[in-house]
């Protein structure tokens, strides 16, 4: 038997001369199954621990907030116990008697000026509210009895609304005898 040989075809290949436009990178990718399940496990992934994540940065602020907080109390107990520590001398001391309670030495003489703080010293005190300080004494002309039974009655046997309700006059003043 004669030994054959394969027989081989041979077909004439023509390259691509460039004329023809070139397919997107996104038209070659293919999914397969396995390229499907690795991505849903990868937005698993995310989905999992995006809340753990945010938790951990809020934390983590929370930490680096406390820890600015206690720096700066311990910076206020640090002066705190200067302070303290400023006590145990005793020309502080003599200094702040001398300037908080106006003491002196014996045979010493104390001045104390009066309207130093650019105010005219024969200007009239007044209160906060603008009134004049009067040196007399005065007690209210109010017959209190007579304002809280009138309050009682006018609010239990009125129909008017709380608001429309007027009170009773109380701003008599007179002097005392």
């Amino acid at each position: 038997m004669p030994s054959q040989k394969p027989r081989v075809r041979r077909v004439p290949v023509a390259m691509p001369d460039g004329s023809t436009p070139a397919q997107p990178w996104y038209r070659s990718i293919h999914f397969s199954g396995f390229s499907l399940l690795m991505l849903a496990i990868i937005v698993l992934f995310v989905v999992v621990l995006a809340p753990s994540l945010r938790t951990l940065i809020q934390q983590q602020e929370q930490i680096a907030q406390q820890q600015h907080e206690v720096a700066s109390q311990k910076a206020d107990v640090a002066q705190k116990k200067q302070d303290v520590a400023r006590w145990d001398d005793p020309a502080y001391i003599e200094a702040q008697a001398r300037d908080r309670l106006l003491y002196v030495y014996p045979g010493e003489e104390s001045y104390l000026v009066m309207g130093a703080e650019g105010e005219a010293a024969d200007k009239t005190p007044t209160t906060d509210s603008g009134t004049p300080v009067s040196a007399k004494v005065q007690t209210p002309k109010v017959d209190w009895v007579q304002a809280m039974l009138s309050s009682v009655l006018q609010s239990g046997l009125t129909d008017e609304r709380a608001a429309d309700l007027v009170a009773p006059d109380v701003s008599g003043t007179g002097d005392s005898k």
